[in-house]
């Protein structure tokens, strides 16, 4: 266990590290868009990894929850620690973040720290680590898009409907089946289904606010086409009729 905490301290300092090397590059840039690219870079490591656990590496964590941790799966859990560590330091000092997103990464730290603990449980956390981050890309390139004002092109269109897409199957439907097979099983300890039951709950809460999102932006598009014929109504150029 001591190793375990040396690593993760160790990871801490890597993506601190990183962070600030990223400020020193980009100096022109602000503080949260250097930030948002070590959460990017985390996103796409930890898919990466925890797939190749998933799939690969095994055992699938639908059929075997509450087995014991193997070296990938600590070395996954320690590198996220790491960051999850990093990131909610950054979003309290500099306050961006609201409730939701920082109940998020406290049941993030504490699944970790327990899983760890346990020695037990990895394949679930590497899981959930799957669900969770494989949206974060796309989340980030909707910030970087509207940060560079291309967001109201085809190209932010289409990164919100892969976004909505993509969240609603990996975290209400996969993650729905996750914590059924969690909760059935024998083996997964009582306070590793309580967090599997809170990590889903607030995916819930983000669901919610996604959804709300996705009406509002299908309002503005209907409003918009409607405006648009309106003009060319106005403008009498209606179109050709053979």
């Amino acid at each position: 266990m001591a190793l375990v905490v040396v690593c993760a301290l160790l990871c801490l300092s890597c993506w601190v590290s990183f962070y600030f090397f990223l400020c020193y590059v980009n100096g022109s840039r602000s503080y949260e868009w250097n930030c948002r690219l070590v959460t990017l870079v985390h996103g796409i490591v930890a898919v990466c990894i925890t797939g190749y656990i998933g799939h690969m590496d095994g055992p699938w964590p639908f059929a075997y929850p509450g087995t014991k941790n193997t070296p990938l799966q600590i070395s996954a859990l320690v590198v996220s620690l790491g960051y999850f560590i990093f990131d909610m330091a950054w979003c309290v000092y500099f306050r961006t973040e609201g409730p939701v997103m920082l109940a998020h990464h406290t049941v993030s730290i504490l699944g970790i720290l327990s899983t760890l603990w346990l020695g037990e449980s990895g394949i679930e956390g590497c899981a959930v680590l799957f669900v969770t981050e494989i949206t974060n890309p796309l989340l980030q390139a909707r910030w970087f898009l509207k940060k560079t004002r291309r967001y109201r092109t085809w190209l932010g269109s289409v990164v919100d409907v892969l976004f909505v897409l993509l969240f609603a199957v990996m975290r209400v439907f996969v993650g729905g089946t996750m914590l059924y097979c969690e909760l059935i099983s024998p083996r997964p300890r009582f306070f590793i289904k309580c967090g599997g039951v809170a990590m889903y709950a607030l995916s819930w809460v983000f669901m919610v606010d996604i959804v709300r999102f996705a009406i509002r932006k299908s309002k503005s598009w209907h409003k918009q086409q409607r405006d648009q014929q309106v003009t060319v109504a106005a403008n009498g150029h209606e179109g050709k009729k053979d």
